[in-house]
C-alpha cells in the first residue's frame, strides 16, 4: 500500500478542498482529483456574497483558488484528471482516470450536483449575467428588481418566496396547470404577491451582456409573449454526479449518495460531502462543513485500520 495516499478526494469544490485542508493539517497524505478547475460549480459564480469573512463578497473562481492554495500549503496535492472508473470495495480503493490510476486508503466523494438547465437559446451565454440557479446565493443581487422563477416543485416555490422578500415583482412560470409542490404553498405565494403564469414555457432569453427579458409560449394556445425581467432563477431540478458510484454506494431515489451527518457512506472508508450527498441545504458553506466533518471521521477510521 506504499503508493496509496491516505485520502483521495474526488472533486475540487469547497467540500473537497476543505476535507483536503483538514486532512493534510492532520498529517495525512492527500490527493485531490479535479476535472476542470478549483472551486467546481462555485468557480462559475460571479460574486459570492454569503460566504463568511468576505464583507464585500468574493469572486467564486478566486475563492476556489484560495481554497486550493490553502490546502496545498499543508501538503495536499492536486491533479487535473477526469475520473472514468472507481473500485471502492478494493483495498486500497482504486480510481481510474485519463491521467492514470490512483489509490487511496480512504475516498472522499465531492463530485457535486449540476443544476438542470432549460436548454433554451441564450441561457448559456447569460449564466451569471441575469441567469441563476440558486435564489439563496444570488437573490440579494436583485433587491427591488423584476425577476422570474421557472419550475413548479418545492424548490421553485421556496425560491419564489425567498425572492418575494427581496425583489420587486416576482413571477413564477410553470409549464403545467398545477404546482408539483404542496398545495399549501399556493396561498403563501399569493399572500406574498407572487404572480403565477400557468401552462407556459420559456422559449428563449433576451439580452446581450445582461438578461433583459424572456420569450414565453403558452402551451395551450400557442401564443408567444415577452416578459421583461432583470433576473431569471431556474429551479427545474438538480442532477447529482453519482453515475460512477452506482452499484457500489447506496443512493436515494433521486441519485444522491446516502450519508448521514458523519458523511460516512454505505462503504467503510468512503465519505460523501457537499451537493452530492442527500441533505436539506446545499450551499458553499454547508459543503465546506461536510469536508471538515469528513476529515475528522477519516482520521478516526485510519487510526483503527492501520496496515
Amino acid at each position: 500500500m506504499n503508493n496509496a495516499v491516505d485520502v483521495l478526494v474526488l472533486g475540487g469544490g469547497p467540500g473537497g478542498y476543505t476535507a483536503a485542508l483538514y486532512a493534510a493539517r492532520a498529517g495525512l497524505s492527500v490527493l485531490v482529483l479535479e476535472r476542470l478547475s478549483a472551486g467546481g460549480q462555485m468557480a462559475t459564480t460571479g460574486t459570492v456574497e454569503n460566504y463568511p469573512g468576505f464583507e464585500d463578497g468574493v469572486d467564486g473562481f478566486e475563492l476556489g483558488e484560495k481554497m486550493q492554495r490553502q490546502a496545498q500549503r499543508f501538503g495536499a496535492r492536486t491533479v487535473l484528471a477526469e475520473v472514468r472508473e472507481v473500485a471502492l470495495t478494493e483495498s486500497p480503493k482504486r480510481v481510474e482516470t485519463d491521467r492514470g490510476t490512483f489509490l487511496g486508503r480512504t475516498v472522499v466523494v465531492a463530485t457535486g450536483a449540476e443544476a438542470r438547465e432549460l436548454g433554451v437559446p441564450g441561457e448559456a451565454a447569460l449564466r451569471g449575467r441575469g441567469v441563476s440557479y440558486c435564489a439563496t446565493c444570488d437573490g440579494m443581487l436583485y433587491r427591488g428588481r423584476e425577476v422570474a422563477i421557472v419550475g413548479g416543485g418545492n424548490t421553485a416555490v421556496g425560491d419564489a418566496l425567498t425572492l418575494a422578500r427581496l425583489a420587486g415583482r416576482v413571477t413564477l412560470i410553470h409549464r403545467r396547470d398545477a404546482l408539483r409542490a404542496s398545495t399549501v404553498y399556493l396561498d403563501k405565494l399569493r399572500e406574498n404577491g407572487v404572480n403565477i403564469v400557468w401552462n407556459t414555457e420559456v422559449k428563449a432569453l433576451q439580452g446581450d451582456d445582461r438578461l433583459t427579458g424572456l420569450v414565453l409560449r403558452n402551451k395551450v394556445t400557442g401564443e408567444e409573449s415577452t416578459l421583461p425581467v432583470d433576473g431569471l432563477f431556474v429551479a427545474v431540478g438538480r442532477r447529482p454526479e453519482t453515475a460512477l458510484f452506482r452499484g457500489q454506494l447506496e443512493t436515494d431515489e433521486a441519485g444522491y449518495l446516502i450519508a448521514d451527518e458523519t458523511t460516512r457512506t454505505s462503504l467503510p472508508g468512503v465519505y460523501a460531502v457537499g451537493d452530492v450527498r442527500r441533505k436539506p441545504v446545499r450551499q458553499i458553506l454547508t459543503a465546506a462543513a461536510d469536508g471538515a466533518v469528513a476529515a475528522h471521521y477519516i482520521e478516526e477510521y485510519l487510526a483503527g485500520n492501520r496496515a
